[in-house]
């Protein structure tokens, strides 16, 4: 199992990449090695145990629960990815667009934008826009049933294959497929809220739907959301679904990020029915209900929010949500700007900050919003630490105050 030493170090460089200043990251890296080599050991006798989770609640961009893993776990967490990954990515639609290496959202929404395109002749013919929504996805997810999902994708000969071809090892030289099995078991039925720590207040819990708790989904049910397994395997949940779609039902343009799904047809009453299909087919195969209050049905002309970017024929937009945060972004820094002393790592994280709405947003149609937002204001003190190039796609500090 030499290879798995190897592989042990390199799961551990990627769970500790943005995430160098935490508590816990920073505990484990003081000994890592040392870490590591204890972990392997675990491995190999079957004796590793999964920590408990701390829970806490996210306000932005909207209310829901989180279990952050602790780094420990993070480390197995990128060991198993790094194992089935490869393997099932072969298997996974084109157009399945999360937890995936160059399918990101900007991915998902020009190929939206290109289906709308398509479908429509360019916009000169008439077609449909279905968009639909899973409720409480992750805490409805079985347990049971992933695990057979799993196993289907990832049998013991093609993962031998793998480890073959891809490392240049034999199987009994690396982790074996029993071993993978034993970690997966864990991490799949592992009980998040079991002596978790509560982060924050337990009013915080106020007002969000039982069906978004893992505190109120049944036995067996739910993945913690935080986890990047919990990512792979919520794909790996609706492959089925995505194979039904694409083959079963004959539709080319669908495309689909978790749990939030579109499906653009010339037809609007094949989309009705279908509709209803689709309800059938995520009840009974899956154990699923598609949101009630989140299903879109409407002329392409109309356009359609999906991964926070309004796609409308010839011109894409930001959402309301990400427009909102950009500019409360700006008017926050000016006023601190204008009121507080400022030193060089408030204007660095100022830069990274926005920076990173810009990189979004010079992919849509957002200049107007940009040149409004940013010189809304004169003279604006953000100005005396940096500026804007002339392209409004990228903020730049000053020499002199580097």
């Amino acid at each position: 199992m030499q290879q798995l030493k190897i592989n042990l170090f390199n799961a551990y460089y990627e769970a500790r990449k943005n995430k160098r200043n935490t508590y816990n990251q920073l505990c484990f890296e003081i000994n890592y090695e040392k870490e590591l080599f204890e972990l392997y050991q675990e491995i190999k006798n079957k004796t590793y145990t999964i920590e408990k989770s701390i829970a806490f609640i996210v306000e932005s961009p909207v209310k829901r629960e989180i279990f952050a893993a602790s780094f420990k776990d993070r480390v197995i967490h990128h060991l198993i990815f790094d194992y089935i990954n490869p393997i099932l990515e072969k298997q996974f639609i084109e157009d399945s667009y999360s937890c995936r290496k160059g399918k990101g959202t900007l991915y998902g929404i020009k190929r939206a934008e290109n289906f709308m395109k398509q479908c429509s002749t360019n916009f000169t013919q008439d077609c449909y826009i279905l968009k639909l929504d899973i409720q409480g996805y992750f805490m409805s997810i079985d347990k049971h049933l992933l695990k057979n999902k799993l196993a289907a994708m990832l049998p013991e000969k093609e993962f031998n294959k793998w480890i073959v071809t891809n490392t240049n090892n034999k199987p009994e030289n690396d982790i074996s497929y029993d071993t993978l099995w034993w970690l997966i078991d864990l991490v799949i039925f592992n009980d998040a809220t079991k002596d978790c720590i509560i982060k924050g207040k337990l009013s915080d819990w106020k007002n969000l739907p039982k069906s978004k708790s893992l505190f109120h989904s049944q036995s067996f049910c739910g993945l913690p959301i935080g986890n990047l397994t919990s990512q792979v395997f919520s794909n790996v949940y609706l492959h089925c679904f995505d194979q039904w779609i694409k083959t079963s039902c004959q539709i080319n343009c669908y495309g689909r990020y978790v749990d939030d799904f579109f499906i653009i047809h010339q037809n609007k009453e094949f989309l009705i029915v279908l509709l209803a299909e689709i309800k059938d087919y995520l009840s009974s195969n899956d154990k699923l209900i598609i949101h009630p209050k989140k299903i879109y049905l409407q002329h392409y002309s109309k356009g359609f929010l999906f991964l926070g970017a309004y796609i409308k024929p010839h011109r894409t937009y930001i959402g309301t949500k990400t427009k909102t945060k950009f500019k409360s972004l700006i008017f926050e820094y000016t006023n601190y700007f204008e009121r507080k002393k400022v030193n060089i790592q408030t204007i660095q994280k100022f830069r990274d900050s926005v920076n990173s709405y810009l990189g979004i947003m010079k992919h849509h149609k957002t200049f107007t919003l940009k040149l409004q937002t940013l010189f809304k204001k004169q003279p604006n003190p953000i100005y005396t630490y940096g500026y804007f190039s002339p392209n409004l796609h990228l903020f730049k500090i000053k020499k002199n105050e580097i």
